[in-house]
């Protein structure tokens, strides 16, 4: 059996360094599969036998320039500190080599004020304060593209560290044995400044990038943030708090006013209304009464209770919720797999371009300061090239997408559906449970001449309380709301699938069909028959009830549409996108529906394996449909759709199959899900322009390409500011998703 153990991976910067981090960790034996989240800062390692070779990986990671730590236990908000942590230690750097960098300019420059110091002590002076930039403030670089080298592995650290070591090592040079320069027609210039320059202002663009995307993994502490600490157990009689870690399934909790409710549970005693906002999105709080579940870390808001745990770890709500996000932003959409193919070859490319512009400046460039202009051209190539902002602009435009759908109720499982639901033109909705509450509802009472409701009702109520069936329910729950007096029964029959008799307040009563009722003798009302036939044809489900041998009066029953419902079909169509509906009801019920909330095109009486049938047929029409659904009969459905919708009301099956689960089971948030896809696939589009354009542009400015027309090369210390910049203006653009309004 393998072993699988996640680590938690601070300084992968992009997808590129996951990829550097998987390759790492594939390179050992041991391992069976390895994979690596930037979004997560998290890599999963998967042993073939054991984790034998676990440190020697860590090692392996640490020298690669990252740094890894085993997760272990319950996942908690200690990864904040960490954060912090790393944040302050990048500032202290950047700090340091940014007093330091002063420090050198004001040498290098201290001619042009007056301040004379000769070529040699200035040129050691640079050398001492340059020294503690490369191998304290910017030592990861180098000591990562080293460790990765030996593992035949290049990224931006490698175009870093080769740049800016080709630049300190010729001042070494340049330093120390001049007189070699000298004889070669080469100007032994140094430049300690550009090296140091470079290094700060690749950190600072870093520390600026790495502070503006905790704005993208928000969403994921904002929901590890609602996980309580502690709970209140009862155990021989005693109240204890105990970490929330050591709760256990059949525990019996205490939950006081104003604590959040500690796991996933069943209310045994006490009553209470509890706001479940964080996860319905509803603010209005839900009573709790024996019996009722309770979702972990929603707030209880009035009166105490106890109640048994039956979900806890990993298996509660919130949990299953936090996975999803993490799973969602740590996946790739389809439109990555561009950045991916480039990014694969782009250092190698940019490393021969490198090459190429040092030897055509080299021995074209003509003249003492050859082999200079050739030098500032190549680290020019390298450190302008660095594909970080290519790396990040799918990846955070994602994550920050995937938390904003979070925040309104809209869970995205994966990247791919976040990318697929902007392209989507039809919308294949379920009628029962999607577009209908779901639950039957009593609409109209009529009753016969010379029969009142007040005489009626209660001989109904009292004979439906006995049956089991769903109708039955709910002609109960709207009688009982009524007020109406209860009555005891007796002689209670069920005649399956025609409806019931029994005796109340000595009268006999019967409830069901037409058929039923005609069967047993009973006169007929013309005036209700003709009523019945109206409110049929409309969907609606009648009960005839008939007391003292006539048919006294008709219930009728439907499950009526959602609150939204309409609207959304009506924006669907602003959108351009054909609403569809599918459902096992017969053709006259799932038209009345449909005409309800205005959709034209309805598949009925269709079995629940003929669902994705239906699907594939649309698809090949050359329709991208998503499918809204919430049963186990709509899963089939939900994968066969290019992207499926689940609604969080449903079964934990539709859940698992879709793409998306609409945590409340508003169908309106699928419209907001569209949006967000839209706005999201417009942002990762302008980050991928900005990126190639960037990269398309900069390479051969830096190689010196406009040299003829304006005699100047660009500085590897402007290059540095261009390169970081760029992925920092990636991060910010991305950030924009979090303000848009769905």
């Amino acid at each position: 059996m393998s072993n699988r153990i996640t680590l938690t991976v601070n300084g992968m910067g992009s997808d590129h360094c996951a990829g550097v981090v998987k390759k790492v960790i594939e390179s050992f034996r041991s391992v069976q599969e390895a994979q690596t989240s930037f979004a997560n800062r998290e890599a999963t390692i998967t042993f073939k036998n054991n984790d034998a070779e676990l440190g020697e990986i860590l090692k392996a990671i640490r020298n690669a320039g990252y740094e890894p730590s085993v997760i272990s236990g319950v996942e908690t908000t200690d990864q904040d500190a960490d954060d912090q942590r790393s944040l302050a230690l990048l500032r202290n750097k950047v700090t340091v080599g940014g007093i330091l960098s002063v420090i050198i300019l004001g040498i290098v420059y201290a001619p042009f004020s007056g301040m004379e110091i000769p070529a040699n002590v200035s040129n050691v002076l640079q050398l001492i304060f340059t020294l503690p930039i490369l191998f304290w403030t910017g030592g990861k670089i180098f000591s990562g593209a080293y460790a990765k080298a030996m593992r035949k592995i290049v990224d931006m650290d490698t175009l870093i560290a080769l740049g800016t070591g080709a630049a300190f090592l010729y001042s070494l040079v340049a330093t120390f044995t001049p007189d070699i320069l000298s004889r070669s027609g080469i100007v032994p210039d140094v430049y300690y400044d550009t090296a140091a320059v470079i290094i700060t202002l690749i950190l600072l663009g870093k520390y600026l990038e790495e502070r503006a995307k905790k704005g993208t993994s928000e969403a994921i502490r904002k929901l590890l943030g609602l996980q309580p600490k502690t709970a209140r157990i009862i155990r021989g009689g005693k109240e204890t708090d105990i970490p929330i870690a050591e709760v256990q399934a059949g525990d019996v909790l205490l939950v006081r006013p104003g604590e959040k409710i500690p796991v996933d549970g069943t209310v045994m005693d006490g009553s209470s209304a509890v706001n479940e906002s964080m996860v319905t999105g509803e603010s209005i709080p839900v009573s709790k009464h024996p019996g009722d579940s309770v979702i972990g870390a929603t707030i209880n808001e009035t009166g105490s209770f106890t109640m048994k745990a039956t979900k806890v770890g990993a298996e509660t709500v919130l949990a299953h919720i936090i996975d999803i996000v993490k799973k969602a932003q740590a996946s790739k959409a389809p439109i990555q797999r561009l950045a991916d193919q480039v990014s694969a070859f782009f250092v190698p490319v940019v490393i021969v371009i490198a090459l190429l512009s040092f030897g055509a400046w080299l021995f074209f460039g003509g003249g003492v300061n050859a082999f200079t202009s050739a030098l500032v051209a190549a680290v020019s190539v390298l450190i302008i090239a660095c594909p970080c902002a290519l790396g990040i602009a799918t990846p955070t435009a994602v994550m920050v997408g995937t938390g904003k759908g979070a925040e309104h109720g809209i869970l995205i499982k994966d990247a791919t559906a976040l990318e697929n639901a902007h392209k989507v033109t039809a919308v294949v909705f379920d009628k029962t449970g999607t577009l209908t509450e779901g639950k039957p509802r009593v609409t109209d009472i009529a009753m016969a001449e010379g029969f009142t409701q007040e005489d009626v009702l209660p001989l109904v109520l009292a004979i439906e309380k006995q049956s089991e069936h769903p109708l039955a329910q709910a002609i109960v729950v709207d009688f009982k709301e009524k007020g109406l007096q209860e009555y005891g029964s007796k002689d209670f029959q069920a005649h399956r699938g025609k409806g019931v008799s029994a005796t109340v307040h000595g009268k006999p009563v019967l409830v069901g069909t037409r058929r039923f009722l005609s069967e047993q003798g009973i006169v007929q009302s013309a005036t209700l028959d003709g009523k019945a036939k109206e409110l049929e044809q409309s969907g609606r489900t009648v009960v005839f009830v008939a007391t003292e041998g006539k048919t006294s009066a008709i219930v009728a029953i439907a499950d009526t549409l959602k609150e939204n419902a309409v609207e959304t079909v009506r924006e669907l169509r602003k959108l351009g996108i054909e609403p569809i509906m599918i459902t096992g009801d017969n053709e006259d019920t799932a038209k009345a529906i449909a005409k309800q909330v205005g959709i034209e095109r309805v598949f009925a009486r269709v079995l629940p394996e003929e669902k994705a049938e239906r699907v594939k047929a649309l698809q090949a029409e050359g329709k991208i449909v998503a499918m809204a659904g919430d049963g186990i009969n709509d899963a089939p459905a939900l994968v066969q759709a290019d992207i499926g919708i689940a609604m969080g009301s449903g079964t934990d099956v539709a859940m698992e199959s879709a793409g998306m689960t609409l945590l409340k089971g508003d169908i309106s948030k699928i419209l907001q899900a569209l949006r967000l896809s839209r706005s999201t696939m417009r942002v990762i589009k302008q980050n991928l322009f900005w990126a190639f354009a960037y990269n398309t542009l900069g390479i051969p400015i830096a190689a010196g390409v406009l040299y003829p027309l304006t005699s100047l090369l660009l500085s590897p210390v402007i290059a540095s500011a261009a390169m970081s910049f760029s992925s920092l203006s990636v991060v910010l653009n991305s950030l924009r998703l979090k303000h848009i309004h769905l």
